[in-house]
């Protein structure tokens, strides 16, 4: 059985599924092009991959080969710090066309917030008017680093993708973003498995009234919050069982007691001293 998985409109119309599949630190070596394969098989029609991820060839070869026509597949991918600045930026979409195997990409983001970001978002507002992309965003940028970037920009961004769970809510970031229907997608929707969090006994309390586990409940919290997801795994089975969440919902004071788990505090901070020199420095895409 497929399941429908809903659609929501970014603020320049492109629709994207509300649910998707992560690639992050998933190997080119056969195990990603597997398991995209197997998350279209099951009905996932997002799929969420990076230059920095060094996946993209097999996830665009999973996406060809997988019979499902192309625009019914929403493929995501990001550009690198190295290929910033308007020339280089302007390179590295084509790069990652190439790579992934695809006339288009549906939403291309700015992996991280520094460096000439400005030079790059102009490349990529470029290549979505020629149609190599049909939404453009940005991720990691904190509330801090959105005042600073985002007023200058010549166009919004459709989505914002950060780390975001039951744990780490993002209120004040949320707050920015709703004024101009700016998206928030979710990295590490279930705190990089983070034991506390899976065996949290409001969580699990939520989870046993409805008969399903701390994963769907944390996913279905998400999703009912308007967050846009894409959990990752590489078993078959967690990825079926992860999807269970469309056939129940949180009531009002279930979203209320997630809601009040909220730390304000994550694993990554993006404002930290000295993240930026590191990532600017941390690895080579194009080896």
């Amino acid at each position: 059985m497929t399941i429908n998985i809903p659609n929501v409109k970014l603020n320049d119309g492109v629709e994207i599924p509300v649910y998707g599949f992560g690639t992050f630190l998933i190997p080119n070596d056969g195990s990603t092009f597997k398991a995209v394969t197997d998350a279209l098989k099951l009905g996932i029609r997002h799929i969420d991959t990076a230059s920095a991820y060094f996946n993209e060839q097999e996830v665009g070869k999973a996406v060809r080969e997988s019979g499902i026509k192309r625009d019914e597949i929403f493929v995501t991918s990001k550009l690198w710090l190295q290929d910033y600045g308007y020339e280089n930026a302007k390179k590295g979409v084509d790069i990652s066309l190439k790579k992934l195997g695809l006339d288009y990409m549906d939403l291309y983001l700015l992996h991280q917030p520094y460096g000439d970001v400005f030079g790059a978002w102009k490349a990529l507002e470029e290549a979505k008017k020629e149609g190599k992309i049909r939404s453009i965003g940005v991720s990691n940028m904190t509330p801090k680093i959105w005042n600073n970037l985002i007023p200058q920009f010549d166009s919004l961004p459709s989505v914002n993708q950060v780390e975001f769970n039951p744990y780490f809510q993002q209120k004040e970031l949320r707050k920015l973003m709703d004024k101009d229907n700016v998206k928030l997608e979710a990295w590490g929707p279930l705190g990089h498995g983070n034991a506390g969090l899976l065996k949290d006994p409001v969580i699990a309390k939520i989870a046993e009234n409805h008969g399903k586990n701390a994963g769907q409940t944390i996913l279905r919290f998400e999703i009912q919050e308007g967050i846009i997801v894409f959990p990752k795994s590489t078993k078959p089975e967690r990825i079926k069982s992860n999807m269970d969440i469309f056939d129940f919902e949180l009531s009002q004071d279930e979203m209320d007691q997630i809601r009040a788990l909220d730390t304000g505090k994550g694993s990554h901070d993006p404002d930290a001293p000295g993240v930026a020199e590191y990532l600017l420095n941390a690895f080579d895409v194009h080896k």
